[in-house]
C-alpha cells in the first residue's frame, strides 16, 4: 500500500515521494517580472528536504494578468534565462519542477496592470477590488494564445511541466463560476460554455507541452459561495479537463479563495473529499491542498487512496524542513 514516501511514476517521471509544494505567491521578482535570487533561496531550501514536486509560484502570461507589481513573469522571452536559473537549481535537488501559469482576471487592478480588470462579464467579481471589463472574444482569443506562448517559455526554460491555473477566482475560474461568467454568447450559459475557455486553454497548451512533458491544471471545483460553482459541476469539469489532456490535476477551491468559508484555521484536509470523489472518476493522479500540516494525517489520504499526493502550502512556508522532519516522525 503507497504512503507519503512511496514513489509516483507519472508518464516518464519519477516523484520521489507524494508530497508537493504548491504554488505560493511570495512576490519576490523584480519590477519585469524577472527571477531573483530570493526565488532560488526559497524553492532551493525545501526542494533540499525532499519535496517529491516542486509548482512554482503563478507567473503571469500578459501583463493584463498581472495582480501584484512583483509578481513572477512568463510573459516574453527574456524571462527564460532567469527562470532557467530557477529550474537548473531545483533539479539539482532531485525534484520535479514545474511552474503555474496564470491571469488573474477580474482580480487585478489598474495599479498592478495599467489597465482595467478584464473579466468574462461586467462588474465586480466576487473578491475583486475593482469593476471588471468583458473580455471581447478576440480578447479571449489572444489570452488562449498568451498561456501558449507561456508555456511554450516553461519548456525553454527547461521546467519538467506546466500547470494552468483555473482557480482561486482568477480568469479561468472565473469563467467557470456562474456567479462571475454572465455572458450570453459561446462563453457562457451552462457548464458546457462556461468551460468553453479553460478547455481552449488545455487543448491549446497541451499542443506545446508534448509527451516528454506533463500538464497540470489547479482546478477550482466549488466557488463555496452562493449561486456559486456547486461541486457536482466542479467534478464534470475535472472529468472534461482529464479528458482533455490534462495528466495531473491539482484540486482547490475558486471564487471562495484557497479554504472553505468555514475553516477554522486549525482542521486539515478540508479539500480533500472534494478531492477524493473527482479521483473516482478520473484516471489521472490527483494532488489535494487544504490546510494540511502533519505528516500523519498526509501519510493516512494517501494510504486510504482519497488522492496520489498532498500539497503543504503553509507548513512548509513556515517550515522548510517539513519534508525532512516528516520522514522521521513516521519511520
Amino acid at each position: 500500500m503507497a504512503g507519503l514516501f512511496s514513489p509516483l511514476t507519472v508518464k516518464k517521471f519519477i516523484l520521489r515521494n507524494r508530497i508537493v509544494l504548491p504554488p505560493m505567491a511570495n512576490n519576490k521578482a523584480d519590477d519585469s517580472g524577472a527571477v531573483t535570487d530570493a526565488h532560488i533561496e526559497h524553492y532551493v531550501r525545501r526542494a533540499k528536504a525532499g519535496v517529491g514536486m516542486v509548482v512554482v509560484e503563478h507567473a503571469y502570461v500578459c501583463p493584463d494578468g498581472r495582480i501584484s507589481k512583483r509578481q513572477l513573469g512568463i510573459h516574453h522571452d527574456g524571462l527564460i534565462p532567469g527562470l532557467r536559473r530557477l529550474v537548473e537549481a531545483v533539479q539539482a535537488c532531485g525534484t520535479v519542477v514545474g511552474i503555474q501559469i496564470t491571469h488573474s482576471g477580474g482580480k487585478v487592478t489598474l495599479e498592478s496592470a495599467g489597465t482595467q480588470p478584464l473579466a468574462p462579464s461586467d462588474g465586480l467579481v466576487p473578491g475583486a477590488s475593482e469593476p471588471a471589463r468583458a473580455m471581447t472574444v478576440a480578447e479571449i482569443e489572444a489570452t488562449v494564445d498568451a498561456f501558449v506562448q507561456a508555456a511554450r517559455r516553461a519548456l525553454a526554460a527547461g521546467f519538467d511541466f506546466v500547470e494552468v491555473h483555473g482557480a482561486h477566482g482568477y480568469l479561468l475560474g472565473e469563467f467557470l463560476s456562474p456567479l462571475a461568467n454572465r455572458r450570453s454568447d459561446a462563453y457562457g450559459g451552462d457548464l458546457a460554455q462556461r468551460l468553453r475557455m479553460p478547455l481552449q486553454v488545455v487543448k491549446a497548451v497541451r499542443q506545446v507541452v508534448d509527451e516528454d512533458h506533463l500538464l497540470l491544471y489547479r482546478l477550482g471545483a466549488n466557488d463555496y459561495l452562493p449561486g456559486g460553482l456547486p461541486e457536482e459541476e466542479g467534478r464534470s469539469a475535472a472529468v472534461a479537463l482529464a479528458g482533455a489532456g490534462v495528466d495531473l490535476l491539482d484540486i482547490s477551491g475558486n471564487l471562495g479563495g484557497a479554504e472553505t468559508p468555514d475553516w477554522d484555521g486549525v482542521s486539515q484536509g478540508y479539500f480533500v473529499p472534494m478531492a477524493a470523489a473527482i479521483r473516482a472518476e478520473v484516471d489521472v493522479p490527483v494532488v489535494v491542498a487544504g490546510g494540511i500540516t502533519t505528516p500523519q494525517f498526509a501519510d493516512q489520504v494517501i494510504r486510504e487512496g482519497q488522492v496520489d499526493l498532498v500539497a503543504i502550502g503553509r507548513a512548509m512556508l513556515t517550515n522548510p524542513s517539513w519534508a525532512t522532519e516528516a520522514r522521521a516522525a513516521l519511520e
